[in-house]
């Protein structure tokens, strides 16, 4: 039986309780609950204020609530909101065109996140082996430690075991490789392979960027044995690594591309990005989604692009870099007992623990946020920090400050 709503429902107070209460428990958020923000400062319900360097976990790379943003989405809203897919609607339009002139890209499928626009990408490099050489070439090659999404299909393919266990049985002909390791490519990518997946920078894996070596062999083996090469660049793209897209700095150019997080800046979407060739075999009935490409995420993805892909805005991205990069090595020379080693590669970085604080980068990660500073974590050693693009070297430099602090704290109490 429904009880009526209560009218007063929505008008009642909410703490970090009721998330407990109400929400299946698939996370564990911080005790602390934001409720506005701007740029790269971030309040909560007690009016602490944050410097935020996770911006949700690479998204939010022109800040929270970005006026640009703001004033393209409110123009949007009181345009037109949705269709469905037996119409297309001109911000797509004007969005797939871009992004196929500035990539290597002939087309584009939108959809709402990361894995959605992997799940495409690995669809279609079924459907292409299947149709061009047969059933037997169905093969995806993957590495241990990357990160594809949460469908069953993507946490299959990404390379960590905690993600599927108890969801078994799993999506078959997957098999993971040592990542940055060119002889465990060659020994895997044989003919029945039909696509190798793989993150330019592994970011929940760890905050490893690729080698360009490994990345020229991953082309030359899709190249001999008709397997396509796909590069998941949902974390490290969109400006991230001081690119438009990382590939574009390896020289290594994918058959396919996937893109989300920082495309829509905080609103859902995800690309796929293509081939003409490649983009044939999906044809009308074989893939879709209801909200994939509707006007209010094209057009903020399109002010997106349009902010970040010019020559300035990437230059300052590497520039800040520098100075982020100077600061954590900073860290690593001042407290050798806590920290080893900085990597990365442009605003994606990671600070890695000693093997006495190993296991401790979540105790980093909540001193850091009692100080005022918002940091994410790349499983249990690794620090992470991904500041929205638009970073000051005065936020920067506060951003050491605060972590800093956090850590004095726990060194002194260790």
């Amino acid at each position: 039986m429904n009880a009526k709503l209560d009218s007063s429902v929505t008008d009642r107070p909410v703490t970090r309780q009721t998330f407990d209460e109400v929400l299946v428990p698939t996370y564990a958020p911080a005790a602390m609950v934001p409720v506005r923000a701007a740029g790269l400062d971030l309040w909560d319900q007690a009016g602490k204020q944050y410097l935020d360097f996770t911006s949700g976990i690479a998204v939010a790379s022109l800040g929270h609530c970005a006026p640009v943003l703001v004033e393209a989405l409110t123009k949007q809203m009181n345009t037109l909101w949705h269709l469905g897919n037996g119409y297309t609607n001109e911000p797509v339009l004007r969005l797939a065109l871009a992004l196929t002139e500035a990539t290597f890209a002939d087309r584009a499928f939108f959809c709402n996140s990361g894995a959605e626009a992997n799940e495409a990408a690995l669809k279609l490099a079924r459907k292409h082996a299947h149709g061009k050489f047969g059933p037997t070439k169905s093969r995806i090659i993957s590495c241990f430690s990357s990160f594809h999404g949460r469908t069953l299909f993507t946490v299959s393919v990404g390379g960590q075991a905690k993600y599927t266990e108890g969801f078994e049985p799993l999506p078959q002909s997957i098999d993971h490789i040592v990542y940055n390791d060119i002889e465990a490519a060659r020994a895997a990518i044989g003919d029945d392979v039909c696509a190798v997946i793989v993150e330019p920078v592994q970011g929940e894996g760890g905050v490893v960027p690729a080698d360009a070596a490994y990345l020229k062999e991953l082309r030359a083996l899709c190249d001999k044995t008709g397997a396509l090469l796909i590069f998941d660049e949902v974390q490290c793209g969109m400006g991230r690594t001081g690119e438009l897209f990382a590939y574009m700095g390896y020289g290594v150019t994918p058959d396919i591309l996937t893109s989300a997080k920082a495309l829509g800046n905080g609103y859902p979407i995800g690309a796929m990005l293509t081939t003409n060739e490649l983009a044939a075999t999906l044809n009308v009935g074989t893939h879709g989604t209801t909200y994939g490409g509707n006007p209010l995420a094209a057009t903020v993805a399109l002010k997106v692009l349009e902010t970040i892909n010019t020559p300035a805005f990437l230059a300052r991205v590497k520039q800040a870099s520098v100075k982020l990069v100077a600061m954590l090595q900073g860290m690593v020379t001042d407290y050798p007992q806590v920290f080893g080693t900085v990597r990365g590669s442009g605003l994606l970085l990671g600070l890695v623990v000693t093997d006495a604080f190993k296991g401790r980068a979540k105790d980093i990660q909540k001193a850091a946020e009692a100080q005022g500073l918002m940091v994410l974590i790349a499983g249990m050693d690794v620090v992470r920090f991904a500041p929205a693009l638009i970073v000051s070297d005065e936020q920067i430099a506060e951003a050491g400050r605060l972590l800093r602090a956090a850590v004095d704290g726990i060194v002194k109490a260790a």
